[in-house]
């Protein structure tokens, strides 16, 4: 039970996030050229297709203490599939749209639910080692897509988001055949501790930190994301394999992420944040100050791709120190904020982008990440956070 459960979570991101969540950035100077958009608008449309995924979000708190997991993990993959089949066949930049932001959906789905499937099916040491596969699989579906975006390059760009699609509705079968019908035996005793969650309890001081740093990795995640390919195919020129190489190289060294719990039990979560932060944003100058050149676009991708994976399992931990009480709920709440920032960031550093240049906006978004590092974790690290750290760092890998 344990592969099947790793199995299909491991699928389920790689659907969600390598290819329906971030297949846009890889494919944007293919749907530049077929759509006629400009930076901004591209920026735009990026931001818009987020939409999808705070409204997955939403539905995924309020469906899955009553439905269960595997009607939201099986929602993830069809929505996926038709967004994707949707882009695929796209005429206009309208239909465009609503594919992107169907498929977006599939990231807000993905993620919530495995941490109740690996409670109701896994015991203890083995739902850790679960839990810490899961995530990387972001960083398999990167890996995965760079190559068939180097095979199916300029016209052929609809046939890669066809064979997205066919894995997505894979996906979405084996998560019906492995995942438990039915919701999870605690979620009936509603709250859970019995503490009341009023927009107070949200709001407590500790939590602004949090949030900040959460909107700004969405800010500047997302703004990567689109247009990392954007700025290294331009430099590179037309048929260039730089680009999708760029893309796979991203994704091999985010497979690393897997180890980010190790990273915090010896860093702790206060230093661990600032290089972090100093990694990202060295990661994205790079591709500002010399997009053109081999090295530094293969050192921004060594460096992103383990920074990137890492910041989520951060955002996990210091959520749980917020929010002991409740991790749950309050992480929900983190990951909300994350979603706001993913909206923002692409529309207005694409909109910087389109009115400088795209080298402009990448160095305006380094600036922004360091943004981050006057909102810093506690630098209390008791016993009590080191054990959560080897535990929660692995298991709520969670973006």
């Amino acid at each position: 039970m344990a592969w099947q459960v790793g199995g299909v979570g491991v699928a389920a991101q790689a659907v969600a996030y390598g290819f329906a969540r971030y297949g846009y950035g890889l494919f944007l100077p293919s749907l530049r050229d077929r759509f006629g958009l400009s930076t901004s608008v591209l920026g735009l449309v990026n931001s818009v297709s987020y939409s999808g995924y705070l409204l997955a979000l939403v539905t995924v708190g309020a469906l899955v203490s009553r439905l269960g997991p595997r009607p939201m993990v099986v929602a993830a993959g069809v929505s996926a599939g038709i967004g994707m089949v949707t882009v695929a066949v796209a005429r206009s930049t309208w239909v465009l749209v609503v594919g992107l932001v169907v498929a977006g959906m599939a990231s807000g789905f993905s993620w919530a639910p495995f941490s109740d499937t690996a409670d109701r099916l896994l015991p203890d040491r083995t739902r850790e080692r679960v839990m810490a596969l899961i995530p990387s699989g972001t960083a398999f579906g990167v890996t995965v897509a760079g190559p068939l975006a180097l095979a199916a390059r300029g016209a052929n760009w609809r046939y890669a988001w066809i064979g997205f699609a066919l894995v997505a509705f894979a996906m979405a079968w084996y998560a019906a055949r492995v995942l438990p019908a039915g919701r999870h035996r605690g979620d009936a005793g509603g709250n859970g501790g019995g503490h009341a969650v009023t927009a107070r309890w949200f709001l407590r001081p500790a939590a602004v930190p949090l949030y900040v740093t959460a909107f700004v990795y969405g800010v500047i995640g997302a703004f990567y994301w689109a247009f990392a390919v954007e700025a290294v195919s331009d430099a590179a020129g037309e048929g260039s394999p730089v680009a999708p190489l760029f893309w796979t190289l991203m994704g091999l060294a985010g497979l690393s992420g897997v180890f980010a719990g190790a990273f915090f039990l010896r860093l702790g979560l206060r230093l661990g944040q600032a290089v972090l932060f100093l990694a990202l944003s060295a990661a994205i100058a790079l591709l500002g100050l010399a997009p053109d050149a081999l090295g530094p676009v293969i050192a921004s991708a060594v460096l992103y791709g383990p920074a990137f994976m890492a910041t989520s399992s951060l955002l996990a931990l210091w959520s749980y120190r917020v929010f002991p009480e409740q991790p749950s709920t309050g992480f929900s709440a983190t990951v909300l904020a994350l979603g706001l920032g993913t909206l923002t960031g692409p529309a207005t550093l694409g909109a910087v982008a389109d009115h400088y240049s795209l080298r402009a906006g990448f160095l305006v978004a380094a600036a922004v990440a360091l943004i981050s590092l006057a909102f810093r974790p506690p630098a209390r690290r008791s016993e009590d956070d080191v054990t959560r750290g080897q535990e929660a760092g692995v298991v709520s890998r969670e973006r």
